[in-house]
This record gives C-alpha cells, structure tokens and sequence, in this order.
C-alpha cells in the first residue's frame, strides 16, 4: 500500500489545519492577523487589477454616497507606503488592546470603526478619507483611556508602552494637508470612547469618603438637637 507523500492520511492533515486556524480565530491575534492580510491583499488587487479604483470608496463627509466608507475605508489606502506605515503600529497596538481579551479588541475595533468612521464623515474636511490609521489611533486612545479612567497595572502597563513606542503619533493630529487628520483626532477620541464604555464595573476605582460619611443615613431628617443616644452626664 502507497502512503501519501506526507507519511499521514490527508484527512489527518486537513483536520490538524482545521483545528489550528480555528484556535487562531478563537484568538484576538489571529483576527489582527486576518486584518493585516485583508488589508494587504486589498492593496495588491487594487493596485495590480483594478488601476486603484477602489481607493475613492473612503468616507467622503456629509455626502450620501460617502457613507458606506465608514465600514471601507479602514481597509483601503493609498498606495504600498500608506499600508506598510500602517501595518506595524496597527499589529502591536492591536496586540496591546488583546492582551485585555478577544471581546475586549473587538469591541474596542467596532466602536473606533463605527464612530470614529461616523464623526469623521459628519465633521471632516472635504475630501477623501481612507486608511487604517483612525483604526490605530483607536486602538491609542484605547490604551491611554483604560489607564486614564481605571489607574489599575493591568491598565497602565500597556499604555506606557504604547507611549514610549508611539509618542510620535501624536503629530498625526496636527492638521496637515493630505493627511486626513481629522480620522486620527476622531479615532483617537473613539478609543477613548471605548475605554470609558468598557469599565469593568467591578473594576471601578471605589469613590473616596468624606471623614464624617461612615454611614448613609441623612441625618437632615431629624429634628435639631435631636438626641441620638448619647449617656447623659
């Protein structure tokens, strides 16, 4: 009998490939990976078959036809230098909202896609905006806002790195011409949207008291000189 080439039944092979994308699926690094292919072999169709067409379906603000840029235009760029500026800050700030889980990343990645998509089109400049950079300055203001509205080390750790990595995206926000910065301040705000929305309400830092407010009664219930059951002298 004739063993496949691989010295394993085919069947084997395919179910072992099987189980091994679907654990990477099951992993908010795999759907970072899945984006950062998407966005790559968007490009190379774009560029070698289609002539760059697809590039004018960004987010064109306040017209009609501009809307469904908002879901597009995170996956669409101008030309192999725009994706590949991309691509790094993208995989390692994504990486650090993941470190928080899968749900967590995915939330953080809708809200900045949708709203930050949704503002830019409602107050941006003329023109068209495309890129996955609102995306990364999403995933910025993500990082920041988890150690700004929780102070815990799960929260602060990631952001410091993404500080002493990223500083200089900050930059980004400044306007400058062919540079759609407005997706960048709105991004940003959207991660910082998303941080405060997604508090772990038993992760809420507890609120201080006052020295005298060791109990919830309301004393301006009772009467003045209400005598509350101190010994008489």
């Amino acid at each position: 009998m004739t063993l496949p080439a691989s010295g394993g039944h085919p069947e084997a092979g395919a179910g072992w490939r099987g189980r091994a994308a679907a654990a990477a699926l099951r992993s908010a690094y795999g759907w970072i990976a899945l984006y950062v292919a998407a966005i790559w072999l968007i490009e190379i169709v774009d560029t070698v078959a289609l002539g760059s067409r697809l590039e004018g379906d960004g987010i064109h603000p306040r017209e009609v036809s501009g809307l469904p840029g908002i879901l597009w235009a995170p996956f669409l760029h101008a030309g192999w230098g725009h994706v590949l500026s991309n691509t790094v800050p993208l995989a390692v700030l994504g990486g650090l909202v993941a470190l928080r889980g899968r749900a967590r990343w995915a939330a953080v990645t809708v809200i900045t896609i949708v709203l930050g998509g949704a503002l830019t089109w409602l107050l941006g400049g003329s023109g068209n905006h495309i890129g996955a950079s609102g995306v990364v300055f999403g995933y910025f203001g993500a990082l920041l806002g988890a150690a700004l509205f929780e102070r815990r080390p799960a929260a602060i750790a990631p952001a410091l790195v993404a500080l002493m990595l990223y500083y200089g995206l900050i930059v980004g926000l400044v306007p400058q011409a062919g540079i759609s910065w407005e997706g960048h301040l709105f991004g940003l705000t959207s991660g910082l949207a998303s941080a405060r929305l997604l508090i772990d309400p038993g992760r809420r830092r507890p609120r201080r008291r006052g020295p005298h407010n060791d109990d919830d009664v309301d004393l301006s219930a009772f009467p003045p000189g209400f005598d509350f059951g101190a010994p008489s002298s």
